[in-house]
């Protein structure tokens, strides 16, 4: 196997990575899944579920580190196309990333508010779980800002894989229409957001372009010919 096709299964493998560990975070684990719209219910789960809790939080930060490492592989695979979109990407995935890490902050805040220490006897119980609900919202509002930079990364991606001559070309014009469908949701989650029926149709989406870009890239690798460059 030649350095591009291990360069792509590596890519291929960590952006897996990025996936099971956001599933492991979302779906039972994270706040998202047992809190509730209810502050006390939202607190009670929380304390209920403590180890759950951290393991959801240990989990997105895994999953922000993988989605860091998967796009440094694909700026190892792409870069021969066009150094400096490449380099933009990482960028931008980057910028993005720090701004979640910074935004998980708010989310072991609500944990640690709630945790009884005797330094947070001087508030009130109901106090305690308002504060608690507060950093979970700015969690989830700072991990929406990070998606404007996460999302702009998909256009230089798709733009390489599209001209890149190794990769197929559909492949690269899902990811630019997965880069306009996340724009939307970040558009929809702070101007509408009533309409969560809009992010559900451009997260399926997003699901697909780059689910088969992960697969495609496990499975089948890049193509044995000359690298393209624009």
């Amino acid at each position: 196997m030649n350095s591009s096709k291990k360069t792509a299964r590596m890519a291929g493998l960590l952006y897996l990575a990025h996936f099971v560990t956001f599933f492991l975070a979302e779906n039972g684990v994270h706040p998202s899944a047992v809190g509730s719209i209810d502050v006390a219910a939202t607190a009670h789960n929380i304390v209920a579920s403590e180890w759950l809790f951290r393991i959801g939080f240990v989990s997105f930060l895994l999953t922000a580190v993988f989605f860091l490492l998967s796009a440094w592989a694909l700026y190892v695979l792409l870069k021969p196309v066009h150094k400096d979109l490449a380099l933009l990407f990482v960028l931008l995935n980057l910028g993005g990333v720090a701004i979640w890490f910074m935004s998980q902050l708010g989310e072991f805040a609500a944990l640690l508010v709630l945790s009884g220490a005797e330094y947070l006897q001087v508030f009130q119980a109901d106090q305690l779980q308002a504060l608690a609900m507060l950093f979970l919202n700015l969690f989830q509002n700072g991990f929406m800002i990070a998606q404007l930079l996460l999302n702009l990364w998909l256009f230089p991606l798709g733009y390489l894989v599209l001209k890149s001559g190794f990769l197929p070309r559909i492949l690269g014009i899902l990811l630019i229409i997965d880069g306009f469908a996340m724009l939307v949701w970040f558009l929809q989650f702070f101007l509408f957001p009533g309409y969560e029926v809009i992010s559900t149709l451009c997260l399926a989406e997003g699901f697909i372009a780059e689910g088969a870009l992960c697969l495609w890239l496990i499975i089948k690798g890049v193509k044995d010919q000359k690298q393209a460059s624009i």
